[in-house]
Parts: structure tokens; sequence; C-alpha cells
């Protein structure tokens, strides 16, 4: 059974899309902050008679990641990387604290470079995968008060399309998913949007990103409710 695995997991548009993968034959691997919400999306696929499994690590730390991605591989075939964990960083930039633009960059870009790396090496040797890269159209333009998270999000822009055209001709794809709002708990703590329940749902979004799986790049604009 071929393995996928993905950050951030426990809530929003990851634990959709761990449900979907899950009920399309995946074996899914389920990465994010909280092990109770995490075990709650492993349950929910194993009443549907999928398979899944946990693993806590750091993905700011690549010593973790290499380590916990060697016993994966041990277990498992890994195909598959959905590198979707991120957070927020918002407001006039001029506001901005230091330890805001650091923690943003640890997680949303090393994180995601970290992990790719450390998952490649398993995709060479067999040979095929898959890197979805969970990016927000904050990653496609500048947008009024996310100059910190816009920059973060264009950086993985510009690290998925090199790895497309490195990759390119190989059973390896790489796919940026550039997506605006959701319904999710990533605007908790945060009043930079008045209303994120007029958003689209991550279940809507999930299955608009698989549905485009065959696209090195998925766009799904924001798109209010009614």
């Amino acid at each position: 059974m071929k393995t996928i695995i993905i950050t951030g997991a426990g809530t929003g548009l990851g634990k959709e899309l761990s449900l979907l993968l899950a009920k399309q034959g995946y074996h899914t691997v389920l990465i994010g902050r909280s092990e109770a919400a995490l075990n709650e999306v492993k349950q929910q696929i194993e009443q549907d008679e999928g398979h899944a499994s946990i693993l806590s690590l750091d993905i700011r730390n690549p010593e973790d990641i290499k380590e916990k991605m060697l016993v994966l591989n041990k277990h498992h075939h890994l195909y598959g990387l959905i590198n979707n964990a991120g957070i927020g960083c918002f407001g006039p930039f001029s506001q901005a604290m230091d330890q805001e633009v650091e923690d943003t960059f640890s997680t949303n870009v090393l994180g995601t470079i970290h992990m790719t790396k450390a998952v490649l090496p398993y995709l060479e040797n067999n040979e095929e995968g898959l890197v979805l890269n969970i990016i927000s159209t904050a990653g496609l333009r500048g947008k009024k008060h996310e100059a910190i998270y816009s920059a973060s999000k264009f950086a993985i822009r510009g690290f998925t399309e090199s790895l497309q055209k490195e990759y390119e001709g190989s059973n390896i794809t790489f796919i940026a998913a550039y997506m605006g709002g959701m319904d999710t708990p990533f605007w908790e703590g945060s009043n930079h949007v008045e209303n994120p329940a007029k958003f689209r749902s991550p279940q809507e979004v999930a299955k608009l990103i698989l549905e485009q799986l065959d696209q090195d790049t998925i766009i799904i604009e924001s798109k209010t409710k009614g």
C-alpha cells in the first residue's frame, strides 16, 4: 500500500485531504501539533476501513525529520508528501515582531524544505512519487497586511517551481496548490479576517485539489458563500 505523509493533518485542509486520500486507498501518515486532533482523524479514517498512523515530529527540526522518515521507510512504501502545515502572520509590517518573522519562515518555508529534502531520496529510490505544496494565493500576489506571510509563500512558490524543472521527465511530480481563504481554525486568534465562515469549506477545497492532481499548478480563488 502506498503511503502519503500529510503535515498539519489534525484540522482544516490537512484533515480533509487525509480523509479523502484514505478513501482512495492510501495509507496516510498524519503529522500535526495536537496528538488528540490527529487521533480523531485517525479514528475517522479507520471507521471507514481506511489506514492511517500518526507521527509526532517537529517540522522545523531537520534531524528529527530525517530520523523519523528513515523509520517510516522501513515499514511503508513512501509515495507522497503533502506540505500543508503553516502559520499566519498578519498586520502592518512595521508592527511585526522579530519572533513572528522567525516563526513564520521556520514553519512555512524551512519546514516545507526540510520535509521535502528528507522524503525525496525514498521517492527517488522508488522511482515515483508526489509532492504537493499547499501555498495559498498569497504566494501569487502580495496582499495588504500580509507582507511576511506572503513572502514565506512566495519562497515556497519558487522552491516548487524550481523542483518542477529539476524533476521534469521523471515519475516524481511536484504540484503547487494556491487557494484563497478557507473556513478553518487557521484564523483563530487573528482579526485579519472578519468572518471566515463566508469562505469555502476545507472539504470543498480538498475535493477540488484532488480532482486536479494531473496539473502542475492548482489555483482555487476565494469564493464567499451565498
